[in-house]
């Protein structure tokens, strides 16, 4: 069993950035495809960003394409969201998922976070 723990998170005026991470209890995540979803109140969650195992490969959703990058530490066990001109859009509680078969699909990821809460104001 793999437990993610996310930090970061916050409240941040529109236009500033803020850094997400995510890391493993219990195991490693170094073989794990890894994404990075969101869930806005009162909508569904979204794929947001999801890097592969290697690092090799990234995809983003086209609403945070260009602003937001994810990346894998160098041990590859801890993966990152850099977000940077935030919107008050961005808005959401931000989760963590791992062992995702396709990368955008919520429900193709074996494991997920607790979340953690971006609150970006305008």
């Amino acid at each position: 069993q793999v437990q993610l723990v996310e930090s970061g998170g916050g409240l941040v005026q529109a236009g500033g950035s803020l850094s997400l991470s995510c890391s493993p209890s219990g195991r490693t995540l170094s073989q794990y495809n890894m994404g990075w979803f969101r869930q806005a109140p009162g909508k569904e969650r979204e794929f947001v960003a999801a890097i592969t195992w290697s690092g090799g490969s990234t995809i983003y959703a086209d609403s945070v394409k260009g602003r937001f990058t994810i990346s894998r530490g160098n041990a590859k066990n801890t993966v990152y969201l850099q977000m940077n001109s935030l919107k008050p859009e961005d808005t959401a509680v931000y989760y963590c998922a791992a062992r995702g078969s396709t990368l955008t699909m919520a429900n193709s990821y074996a494991y997920w976070g607790q979340g953690t809460q971006v609150t970006v104001s305008s």
